[in-house]
């Protein structure tokens, strides 16, 4: 395969924010083309005027440099097939549409919308079956099949709508290979007469993506399977203008499902359910409504990638994390699965926590710094300063085994910054017993000579202690616990206790045993 010959699209719609299953579009697209050091083109198929959404372009090219996919062409960077967008290429479209016409592989059609509703609406009551526009049905309807050709033209000279309908031959196989699910066969019988021209002056998907495709050298498309039913009219489309030779090979993807495997995973099924579906967090322009965003959600965008590609391929072997060089290398269109892929958003959050680990402390730390003055400019005064780079490193080792998302990193490091505002009540009837309070008190005068003050020295002072008042360790270690960070969670004891410092340790014994009574 000639890797310089190799060029893919991604060609979304700016009808909204990218969902899970573009984006993975997207991400194949990009791992196949950079492997044969191929092109990735983005291209924004926005001949639907009435469903633009306002900001939707922006946010496509925005999700792509986050997961960093970068397209070689695109609305920004131009390119040899300019321009990227197919509201700009309308003359284009033009020139082809009439070239069908001319060549009868597409025929005007004058029935407006209210007829066409009666007409379904008829059919349906009549047959019992959803009506369709195709070799059986058109020549009963208002189109340049059963016009004159004078009434045509008297028809579009008088500034009457009309659309464009492809002309869907009769009694034909159309067969073509799937890169993915193998030979599909589709008889023409099955297959409708689509609209590819808008009485908008714009064309549809099915004859723009085929315009496009040509004239920028798609070799691969690689799209959704909810495409799989077009691509025969697609095929038909470069047989009719007589590109046979230029005919890109398909892949269609499967469909990306819900957790529970039952049904396509939708835009709303996150905010339901409790978890993204979108790259980025999305606005509607419209209602106002906030969908949350894997990004803002606190996941790395390696980690994002990683979790994505798994989500319907795999390399025949049981590793789980990669690069995006190893996806790039080890990526292929033939181990892509035929069925659809239940999305898991518990393996999502472990991919992001495996990524999370492989950052040094002092990353975290960085991390942690940002979000706690972010975080808790509005608490009470810490007993740490938050900007400290210094004290988040000694924090960031205690917690990061249990970091999942970056938000949980202000989360769990809270108890090392702040005394407890309350205390757990089940903890405390549990570990307060009635010789508690002069314990802890005989404790903090003795462990307040100890020096020096570090994990270690704190842990032989305990086993210490408890052996001279012959307390066994859970009776002392459990209220202070307690009384150090609230709840009988968190790290080891003696770690907190370095890390916070002799001071503040003996502060929160102190004012715990107050407040506790």
């Amino acid at each position: 395969m000639n890797g310089k010959s190799i060029r893919v699209r991604f060609a979304p719609s700016p009808t909204g924010p990218l969902h899970l299953g573009g984006i993975r579009t997207a991400l194949y697209n990009y791992l196949f083309a950079k492997q044969h050091e191929g092109t990735f083109i983005l291209r924004i198929e926005d001949t639907d005027q009435n469903r633009f959404v306002p900001g939707a372009e922006e946010y496509i090219l925005e999700a792509l440099h986050w997961c960093g996919l970068e397209p070689d062409e695109d609305v920004v960077r131009g390119g040899a097939n300019s321009p990227y967008r197919q509201s700009e290429r309308s003359a284009i479209y033009r020139e082809y549409i009439q070239i069908l016409i001319d060549r009868q592989h597409a025929y005007y059609a004058f029935d407006t919308p209210e007829e066409l509703e009666s007409i379904r609406d008829k059919h349906q009551q009549d047959r019992g079956e959803v009506f369709q526009y195709n070799i059986h049905t058109r020549k009963q309807l208002s189109n340049s099949l059963t016009l004159s050709s004078e009434e045509v033209r008297h028809r579009i000279d008088n500034g009457e709508p009309y659309v464009v309908r492809i002309h869907i031959p009769e009694n034909q196989e159309v067969i073509f290979q799937d890169l993915i699910r193998g030979e599909v066969t589709v008889h023409t019988a099955n297959l409708d007469d689509k609209v590819l021209f808008k009485s908008d002056g714009l064309p549809t998907y099915h004859l723009a993506n085929v315009v496009d495709d040509y004239l920028m050298k798609i070799s691969h498309v690689i799209r959704g399977e909810e495409w799989l039913p077009s691509a025969p009219m697609h095929l038909l489309l470069y047989r009719f203008f007589g590109w046979e030779q230029q005919i890109p090979q398909f892949a269609h993807l499967p469909l990306i499902l819900k957790p529970d495997g039952h049904g396509k995973l939708s835009k709303r099924d996150g905010d339901r359910l409790g978890f993204p579906v979108f790259p980025l967090e999305w606005k509607d322009p419209v209602s106002g409504e906030v969908f949350t965003g894997f990004r803002e959600s606190g996941y790395l965008p390696a980690a994002f990638i990683n979790m994505l590609a798994l989500l319907g391929w795999n390399p025949g072997t049981e590793q789980e994390i990669f690069s995006l060089e190893e996806l790039i290398r080890l990526f292929s269109l033939e181990r892509i699965h035929k069925s659809g892929s239940r999305f898991d958003p518990d393996k999502a959050k472990w991919f992001n926590h495996q990524y999370l680990m492989s950052l040094s402390d002092e990353t975290l730390a960085e991390m942690l710094v940002q979000l706690a003055v972010d975080s808790w400019q509005s608490s009470p005064s810490p007993c740490h300063p938050l900007d400290d780079l210094s004290y988040a490193c000694l924090v960031v080792p205690l917690i990061r085994e249990r970091i999942t998302l970056f938000p949980d990193l202000p989360v769990s490091a809270r108890l090392f910054y702040f005394p407890p505002e309350s205390y757990d009540p089940q903890v405390r009837e549990n570990v307060c017993k009635p010789g508690t309070p002069a314990l802890i008190h005989r404790f903090m005068t003795e462990i307040a000579g100890l020096d020096p003050w570090a994990a270690e020295a704190i842990h032989e002072f305990v086993q210490s202690f408890t052996a001279r008042n012959e307390v066994k360790t859970g009776a002392l270690m459990m209220p202070l616990r307690l009384l150090l960070v609230g709840s009988n969670q968190g790290p080891g004891l003696t770690d907190i206790a370095a890390v916070i410092g002799k001071e503040d340790f003996l502060s929160r014994l102190g004012s715990g045993l107050e407040r506790l009574g």
